[in-house]
């Protein structure tokens, strides 16, 4: 069945608030989370039968690795009645262990099987754009005394004392821009770099996320990330960016975007985030100096290195060093959970 994370964390859920030695209430869990169409009943129906009841003359599908079989393993026929609720729940739990320890793990060592799940967990992530204050009020239950709308509310009551009425500054998105290097050192990390870019940029609203890639040129790529599907926005990024796993030239690129982009308005009050492992091919000291001259134009600027986060890892790339006197915040960006951790740091910008 075609199932999304979404989904699959919905059962789970679902099947925590039943008991699972009531097969029916099981049962309806399931048909009510996992099923999107009435042409998934029949195979719901199937699929349940083949695990709960263990039923000989149906389909089964090998399992391609552990996680799988920890799934699809019908129950042997004598714990049909008795254990089905202790295997269950052993089940879930091994699901979920799988699933948090993939969380945590290296991009650049998982499988292809595991490039698969972690790619479908994307869907889970809910990047929040940060705000700002706008120049316009808004009415509101506290704050600042609206006068103009309170004697509006007196002059409709004849004259009458009317209610006070109150008002506050609104808000508005402030603009996320993310530069993701594409080199041949980041190649490990592009996908899902390239992933949690799209994440932002179908979340967000228009113009508020921009995305390029650098590498040995910059190149936007904000529109082919445009798509909903997240494997279009992929391939139509792929067909965009010409320079994949090349060279770096981050200080170029930084002078490229602040003359073209940054300058013009793009970066002024924007977090921008800096997607590199700092392995710099050209000028160290041009590439401070734009590093200093985005900082200026920015609200905050966020450096996310890939090994930021594992253990004996010591700032001494020439890229990291000559920027490091400009960064706001210096975070890790090798798994999911360390996405999970910057999409808090942005939002909170």
């Amino acid at each position: 069945m075609p199932v999304t994370l979404d989904r699959s964390r919905a059962w789970l859920e679902a099947a925590a608030l039943v008991d699972l030695g009531d097969r029916e209430a099981t049962y309806w869990a399931g048909r009510a989370t996992l099923c999107s169409c009435p042409d998934d009943l029949d195979r719901y129906d199937q699929v349940f039968e083949a695990f709960f009841l263990a039923r000989e003359g149906l389909p089964r599908q090998k399992p391609r690795d552990r996680q799988t079989e920890l799934v699809s393993s019908p129950l042997p026929d004598s714990e049909q009645e008795g254990g089905a609720g202790a295997e269950d729940a052993d089940t879930v739990q091994a699901l979920a262990s799988a699933t948090e320890v993939l969380r945590h793990r290296d991009i650049a060592e998982v499988t292809g099987a595991q490039k698969a799940l972690l790619a479908a967990m994307f869907t889970a992530l809910r990047p929040v754009s940060p705000r700002r204050r706008a120049h316009r009020r808004t009415a509101f239950r506290r704050g600042e005394v609206d006068a103009g709308r309170t004697l509006r509310l007196t002059l409709r009551r004849m004259g009458e004392p009317a209610d006070i009425a109150w008002r506050r500054r609104r808000t508005r998105p402030r603009r996320v821009v993310l530069l993701v290097d594409v080199s041949g050192s980041m190649s490990k990390y592009a996908d899902a770099l390239l992933r949690l870019a799209h994440r932002y940029v179908v979340a967000a609203d228009r113009g508020a996320v921009e995305v390029f890639t650098t590498g040995t040129r910059l190149t936007r790529v904000t529109r082919a990330l445009a798509h909903r599907d997240p494997e279009r926005a992929l391939v139509a990024a792929g067909e965009a960016v010409p320079d994949w796993a090349g060279g770096t030239r981050l200080g170029e690129n930084l002078k490229a975007f602040n003359d073209r982009w940054g300058q013009r308005g793009m970066a002024r009050g924007a977090v921008v985030v800096v997607f590199s492992d700092g392995w710099e091919r050209g000028d160290p000291a041009l590439l401070t100096e734009q590093m200093a001259r985005l900082h200026r134009m920015a609200h905050r600027v966020v450096w996310v290195n890939p090994h930021r986060g594992k253990a004996g890892y010591q700032p001494i790339q020439s890229g990291v060093l000559a920027a490091l006197p400009h960064i706001d915040d210096f975070v890790a960006g090798h798994s999911l959970a360390t996405f999970h951790e910057l999409t808090e740091v942005i939002s909170r910008a």
